[in-house]
């Protein structure tokens, strides 16, 4: 989830996406305390290349999840689970932990504006894209999520300059996206409107980070508590949405409701509290590699557990697109100029 060097402070988005990575590697100031004590609580239960294989794999199969779900409920009411499910996880933590969620009513506004880029509208644009595209192809959009996030930060945040290396890694990126497409097919065989709603949903991430970046750094609180009460309020956006668009369920079938489940509560809750000690633990470097096994795994849960076909040109071009993704990240050495 291709992540901004500290101290950038960010909300977490709580996706199972390369944008979650990114997200979270950084907190508000004022939480860092917190966040190091709750790494260090933890530290010694699994070691930390063991906690990454598993927030990897937990990432990488919830496009799966989003698939099977789509199976029994609409997508709208995919993303409407997901965030309560995740809410409720994150929700058991601080009341654990007896921390508050924030105060004020300028944070809840930008906390809403925040909760429908980083949460409502992606979350539901991928379960959209997925009634028409694989869980592979979504998985590897996702992907391309750094891209967008460098090319709009050039523009919207100046302390990001462009560089020739990170201007490459963009053009590579976008080959990458081509190939994974089949351009030179005339991109048959890809359903258009599934694969436009993929790539929007990614760009979503990026439009988020830069807006929680200029209006919620070093707002009081906990990581957790900031998330918490951001998929609290994607939680009523979805569920009014549901409530306008789609009718209510007529059954609630095992394997689809399980996955919902497990999206919200493992994708989000378990995996965001895991991502925050690996950040602590190792860096947000080290945590933020987690990005580049996302669609790999997406794209080996799509074959072997969903049957997807797999041409040549998809793990090709996904190489790619993770390749651009991680020159778009690098930055000048200490002493150099940008």
């Amino acid at each position: 989830m291709s992540a901004p060097a500290a101290p950038r402070p960010s909300l977490p988005t709580p996706s199972p996406t390369a944008a979650e990575a990114a997200a979270t590697a950084t907190a508000p100031a004022s939480a860092s305390a917190a966040v190091t004590t709750a790494a260090t609580r933890h530290r010694g239960l699994l070691d930390w290349r063991v906690r990454f294989a598993i927030l990897s794999v937990i990432w990488g199969f919830s496009f799966l999840l989003i698939k099977v779900g789509t199976e029994a409920y609409a997508p709208f009411q995919v993303a409407l689970g997901r965030v309560l499910f995740g809410a409720l996880a994150l929700l058991a933590v601080l009341m654990v932990r007896r921390e508050p969620l924030p105060r004020g009513l300028r944070t809840w506004g930008h906390l809403t504006v925040a909760a429908l880029l980083l949460n409502t509208a992606p979350f539901s644009l991928f379960a959209y894209a997925e009634l028409s595209i694989p869980s592979s192809l979504a998985g590897i959009c996702n992907a391309t999520s750094p891209l967008w996030g460098m090319a709009l930060s050039l523009v919207a945040l100046s302390e990001d300059r462009p560089t020739r290396r990170r201007f490459a890694g963009l053009g590579l990126g976008f080959l990458g996206v081509l190939t994974v497409l089949g351009a030179w097919h005339g991109f048959s065989g890809v359903d258009a409107k599934g694969t436009a709603f993929a790539l929007l949903a990614s760009l979503c991430y990026p439009i988020g980070w830069i807006y929680v970046r200029r209006t919620l750094a070093g707002t009081p609180g906990s990581p957790v508590a900031l998330t918490g009460a951001q998929l609290l309020v994607s939680t009523f956006q979805l569920a009014l949405v549901s409530a306008l668009f789609t009718s209510a369920p007529a059954s609630f079938p095992l394997w689809p409701t399980l996955s919902v489940i497990a999206l919200g509560a493992l994708g989000t809750g378990m995996a965001l509290q895991m991502q925050y000690g690996l950040v602590t633990e190792v860096g947000p470097t080290t945590a933020q590699m987690v990005t580049y096994f996302i669609p790999v795994i997406a794209t080996t849960a799509g074959v072997l557990v969903l049957g997807e076909q797999l041409s040549w040109n998809t793990p090709v071009g996904a190489a790619i697109v993770l390749a651009g993704a991680a020159l778009t990240q690098t930055r000048p050495a200490p002493g150099k100029p940008a």
